[in-house]
């Protein structure tokens, strides 16, 4: 297995119904039934929904569902500020899916929280078999909701963008995160705005008159996460969190270095484990075809 298949195995959940994409619940769920049947199958991840369209998205799916010989579809939930009845959705949802044996999972609870109180109500009661991100605001110090989420076994999530160029956080708000969840041993995921490997200036929507930001890379979010993990200082890890140049990263079979530092295949695995989990991404053909674009990853570039 290449070290970028180590590190970006089933990292990109496919969020299709959200913006700027926004598409409708059968095109998202037919994208994801497509998406699962190519090659580059192994960087999927979950297909996101929110609780309230579950049966919708029952419906949307059910033509699909009869690749028994494929993996499990595997959801990520999102839950909204009436957690107990999304519970209760989730539960009738678990049992009329039941008829189709092990071929639909729920993965893991997406869900916001501002307080550390917040978050105990909502680990309170989340079945202990679902693995819960909590979303947290990072424009203060989170290292007291951080501290919670690993009291309470949770794992973490972080915006790092969206449709505005004030949706963004900082890079050293963003860098602040993910030193904190390191050192905390906390799984994170993150989401919005990270379409790209690397951090560039990019259109916010596919509007043909969209305004420009920069953006958070995923490749970064990833290897800046695994260069904390292994000691890397806060000035050089800023460094490869806004890096763009994709000369400044190669690939062999056992590593992946930026510039004069290395990590090799145990660190990545370690990331994957216990750092960055996944990235939400509006599109899954975009990201692929970039790593392409850039030499990445072998292959044609997928015209979208």
């Amino acid at each position: 297995m290449s070290v970028l298949r180590v590190l970006l195995a089933e990292s990109i959940d496919y969020a299709g119904l959200f913006p700027p994409a926004g598409v409708d619940m059968n095109t998202a769920v037919s994208n994801y039934a497509d998406y699962r049947l190519s090659g580059d199958a192994w960087a999927l991840g979950r297909f996101v929904v929110p609780a309230s369209r579950l049966q919708e998205f029952e419906a949307a799916a059910e033509p699909h569902l009869d690749q028994r010989s494929s993996p499990p579809w595997s959801l990520s939930v999102l839950s909204g500020p009436d957690l107990e009845t999304d519970l209760a959705t989730l539960a009738a949802f678990a049992d009329r899916q039941s008829k189709y044996g092990s071929l639909v999972r729920t993965d893991s609870l997406e869900i916001k929280a501002t307080s550390a109180a917040a978050i105990t109500d909502i680990m309170r009661q989340v079945p202990r078999n679902l693995e819960t991100f909590v979303e947290l605001p990072i424009d203060k110090d989170a290292e007291m909701l951080l501290q919670s989420i690993s009291q309470l076994g949770a794992r973490a999530k972080v915006r790092t963008g969206g449709v505005t160029a004030h949706a963004f956080p900082s890079a050293k708000e963003l860098l602040r995160f993910i030193r904190i969840a390191v050192e905390r041993k906390i799984p994170f995921k993150a989401t919005a705005g990270l379409h790209h490997p690397l951090m560039a200036d990019y259109r916010l929507t596919y509007a043909d008159n969209s305004p420009v930001s920069r953006m958070f890379g995923f490749l970064n979010l990833f290897l800046t996460t695994a260069f904390v993990h292994v000691g890397m200082g806060d000035h050089e890890a800023a460094r490869v969190l806004e890096e763009g140049s994709p000369q400044a990263f190669s690939m062999t079979e056992r590593e992946i270095r930026w510039r004069d530092h290395s990590l090799d295949m145990a660190a990545l695995r370690v990331t994957r484990e216990r750092g960055m989990r996944s990235f939400g991404s509006c599109s899954f053909t975009e990201p692929m075809s970039d790593l392409r674009a850039l030499g990445f990853l072998p292959g044609r570039v997928r015209q979208t």
